[in-house]
């Protein structure tokens, strides 16, 4: 990597996961950073104080040095916001977050790039692990904390950099997808569908973003795409300028997998009529792919396909993913991310492969965008008909009548002391019992409160 000038640089919009890995990338290169949010809390607040950085709570055009080189400005920071207009009316020199991590971080490295709805953080966690494991000291940004690493983002010590390419939009003044900054040489497409309501019309819109990132890759890289996905069927159909492979569990597959066991904690994994067994922590058909989709990604960087299979057997997964925050008398509890209904499904299925009879009851808050607009409020019946019970919360800021959805099995909930004390009553009359919480937000700390309400009340 080339050595870089040290600068003052100040971060609008510091503390989501992708803009403090951004800030932690930052420090590493010998920058200077400050930086500001509407909301400075942990554990990201703590992590970039960490690493000397100074934090602003709120927007304020004070919190910008007069001496500042470069401001960074993310991707939820809208015209009005005073640090912006301040930055706009005094022509100070601005970039995306993706931007920079295009010039200054992922110039002349060798980008292996996760995009896809579902599954991007783990298997972008999957594959910087797998390059660890090997001695190949990757970087990675990673929108979530990997339990093997600890953190989200890091530089490396290596050509090789792993890149969650999500497709959300770049900045108030670049509406392209993050990804196509990016310009990777080994592309994973888990999958693909419609989400992000809030920037897409349509599904249409969003195979758009993806068919601009394809036509930005060199004829050298690779395109690793699930094969039993029709919308990438159709994205690869306009046009795909480099080579392809395919993952999936059809044995014409060029990888694909099979579970051995119904939970998918064993699976066999075939290349080139090659089989290799995994035995490891993580359970679903979704992650058997994710899996299997960061074998080949490995693979086409170096790594022979045994030691990928060997460095998942001890892959930890990621925060947030199906985690076990708890177990004690016959009660399981799982903090989970899922927020669109095909990874509710793919979750509550998994668990209830692993667990078998016994009850499996999920917790939902239909937090995302996508959700509150109810684009999605059809399909989340079918998502979760694994589940034994289902309580959905449902506040003001839903934009349909999550009513309709209520039955013997599902409890639509306003409050959420309401909502866990008559999800406690269950657990008492229903152990042993598996609860999986389900929000890609805070879910006003629903998750702790459940696990110390199990604790002080000592269920026996």
């Amino acid at each position: 990597m080339t050595k870089q000038v040290p600068m003052r640089i100040h971060i609008i919009g510091v503390c989501g996961t992708f803009m403090g890995g951004v800030a932690r990338l930052a420090t590493e290169l010998g920058h200077t950073i400050t930086g500001s949010d509407a909301h400075t809390y942990p554990p990201m607040s703590t992590q970039l104080e960490q690493l000397g950085i100074e934090l602003f709570e709120g927007y304020r055009a004070e919190n910008i040095n007069e001496n500042v080189d470069l401001v960074i400005v993310g991707n939820s920071i809208s015209r009005g916001n005073p640090e912006l207009e301040w930055v706009l009316d005094r022509n100070l020199r601005f970039t995306s977050g993706a931007q920079w991590l295009s010039e200054y971080v992922l110039a002349d490295r060798w980008v292996i790039a996760v995009a896809g709805t579902h599954g991007k953080t783990t298997t972008s966690s999957m594959v910087a692990w797998i390059l660890e494991v090997c001695g190949y000291e990757p970087g990675f940004l990673i929108g979530g904390v990997p339990s093997n690493f600890g953190e989200s983002a890091r530089l490396g010590n290596s050509d090789f950099f792993v890149m969650e390419a999500d497709e959300y939009d770049t900045a108030f003044s670049d509406k392209r997808s993050k990804f196509i900054h990016y310009r990777p040489r080994t592309l994973i497409l888990n999958n693909l569908e419609f989400d992000h309501a809030d920037i897409f019309d349509s599904l249409d819109a969003i195979k758009t973003q993806f068919h601009h990132l394809i036509r930005t890759l060199a004829s050298s890289a690779l395109v690793l795409h699930q094969a039993q996905d029709n919308n990438l069927d159709d994205l690869l159909s306009q046009g795909c300028w480099s080579e392809q492979q395919s993952f999936g569990t059809d044995i014409a597959d060029d990888w694909h997998a099979k579970a051995v066991t119904p939970d998918c904690r064993t699976i066999g994994v075939t290349h080139n009529h090659q089989i290799h067994t995994l035995n490891w922590a993580l359970l679903g058909r979704h992650n058997m792919l994710n899996a299997l989709a960061a074998i080949a990604a490995t693979h086409h960087v170096g790594v022979p396909v045994d030691q990928a299979v060997l460095a998942l057997s001890d892959f930890l997964s990621v925060k947030r993913r199906l985690e076990q925050i708890y177990q004690g008398a016959g009660v399981t509890v799982y903090d989970d991310f899922a927020h669109h209904p095909t990874a509710i499904a793919e979750t509550t299925a998994a668990l209830r492969a692993h667990v078998g009879s016994e009850p499996v009851f999920v917790v939902l808050e239909p937090r995302s965008n996508t959700m509150k607009q109810g684009v999605h409020k059809d399909t989340l019946k079918d998502a979760w008909q694994p589940a034994d019970q289902v309580w959905l919360y449902a506040d003001e800021s839903l934009q349909w009548q999550p009513s309709a959805l209520a039955s013997d099995t599902v409890g639509v909930f306003s409050s959420t002391e309401t909502l866990l004390e008559d999800l406690l009553t269950h657990i008492e009359r229903d152990m042993p019992c598996h609860i999986v919480v389900m929000s890609n937000g805070g879910f006003q700390g629903f998750s702790q409160r459940l696990v110390q309400q199990l604790t002080n009340r000592k269920l026996m």
